[in-house]
Formats: C-alpha cells, structure tokens, sequence
C-alpha cells in the first residue's frame, strides 16, 4: 500500500468475510437508534463501534492505521455505499490514537462510547474499562460547540439547506434529521451539565424524540424544542460546570500506558 492507501485504509480493497478487525479490541460497544432507546422495530440496523491498539510498527513504523469499517450492506451487494437494512451490521472500530483525538475534540458520536452501560457491551477488557473511566478527564465545556454544531447539521438538512437541498423531500428522511436534532440537543445540554450521557435517553425526552422518529410529533412543537435547546447549549458553552478544555496530560499518560502494556501482554 501506498502513504495514502495507509492512512485511509478500510479494508476497501480486500475481501470482507466477516466483521474481524485487524488488530484486538480493547472495548466494542453497540450505539445507534438502538442504544438510545429510539429504535423502530424492523426497521433499523446495528450500529457498533469498538477501539483497538495497533502493533508497534504502526506507532513507531511506517505503517498507519486509523479505522476499520465493516458494513454487511457492502458485502452483500458489493456496493461500497449501499443503504443499510433492517438487521444489518454497521461496525466502526477506530484505533487508540484516533479515538481519542476525536473525543477530546468532544465528537459527539464517539463520546457515546464512554457511557454505553454494562448491558450494551460487546467486548471490554481491563483497559476498555479504563477507557470508559477516562470520561470525566475528556469532559469539558469544549464539546458544547460539537454538539450544538451536530445539531444545526441536522436542521439545515431537514430545511434543505445542507446537501440534500436539490434533493425532493422525504418524510421519513425528514423525521429522522427532525429527531436527531433533538436527541442531540438533549444529550448536549445533559452533557455540559453533568459530564454524562445518559443511555437509553431519559424517558421524559426520548417520547417527543421517538415520536419525531415516527413522524407522529408536530414539526412547529418539534422546531421550538430545539430552538430552546440550542439557546441552552449555547448558554452552557459559557457557563457550564466542566472544566473547559479536556485534561489531556491525563489522556496522553493513559494513552502511552494503555500501548505499553499492551504491547507488553
């Protein structure tokens, strides 16, 4: 592989025979619709995202690698971009390094990562756990701009501001970026308040968030919520209880200990 190849490298080249990434997990975790609790039955896929330690020679060598992509819809059609099914697995696993820029940049989806319960986990070793404690040193006021930028993505897009804008009008489409939006305004103010993400959503915001999924919700109460979420992250952006910027001497420590020791095992 050339520079480039490596440091896009998917496996889009090699054929997939199942979701087998290359190097051991640390933690593989399910998120998605499902694991805020807004999942329609039949009819949404899985979503899961797990973090690895690459070898040496991809820290300290040439080689690089940031991410592994599994999609079933890809394997079964042999179309790169093909739309997901119901059932079908959608997995992400990123290495060490890479997640963790992500979350200290405060990603919203990566973040999930760090609070998906007990019960959601598909692999979590002694250092995945330590990952997931690490939260309260990635946390910080910092994030509140990812997420309120997250949220306005999904509002241009449902008016047609944003990619889709030439694109006809969809209504399922248009209820999917509808409760997007709020989850994530949800989630943000959780967040720069507490620290913590809650999941599954707290039933008293996930019913308006489902009902928005379904497209059974009304556009004008659906469009107010979010306008008093953002004002509220915005406001939180500034006054917020989280230390403003991650600890990352915390991080990195955990982040050269974490690839000692399991360059050591």
């Amino acid at each position: 592989m050339d520079e480039l190849d490596r440091k896009e490298w998917r496996m889009d080249e090699k054929p997939i025979r199942g979701p087998n990434p290359p190097f051991p997990e640390i933690i593989r975790v399910e998120v998605g619709s499902t694991i805020h609790g807004i999942g329609l039955e039949n009819k949404d896929d899985r979503d899961e995202m797990g973090v690895c330690i690459e070898p040496p020679e991809y820290v300290m060598g040439l080689e690089v690698f940031e991410q592994y992509e599994y999609r079933t819809a890809r394997e079964r059609t042999g179309i790169r971009d093909a739309r997901s099914q119901p059932g079908d697995l959608d997995l992400t696993v990123y290495s060490l390094r890479k997640y963790l820029r992500l979350a200290i940049k405060g990603n919203p989806t990566v973040m999930l990562l760090l609070f998906v319960p007990e019960d959601r986990l598909v692999v979590k070793t002694p250092l995945g756990k330590e990952l997931q404690e690490l939260a309260p040193a990635i946390a910080s006021r910092s994030a509140g701009q990812q997420f309120l930028g997250f949220l306005t993505a999904q509002k241009q897009r449902l008016l047609r501001e944003r990619g889709t804008a030439k694109i006809p009008s969809r209504d399922d489409q248009n209820a999917k970026y509808a409760a997007h939006m709020l989850r994530l305004g949800y989630q943000g103010v959780e967040f720069l308040t507490t620290g913590r993400i809650t999941l599954p959503i707290p039933e008293r915001d996930r019913e308006l968030v489902l009902d928005t999924k379904r497209g059974e919700a009304d556009m004008n109460r659906v469009l107010s919520t979010v306008a008093e979420l953002e004002r509220e992250l915005a406001d939180l952006i500034d006054t917020s209880p989280l230390q403003p910027e991650p600890d990352q001497e915390a991080v990195n420590r955990f982040l050269v200990e974490a690839h000692l020791r399991s360059w050591n095992d």
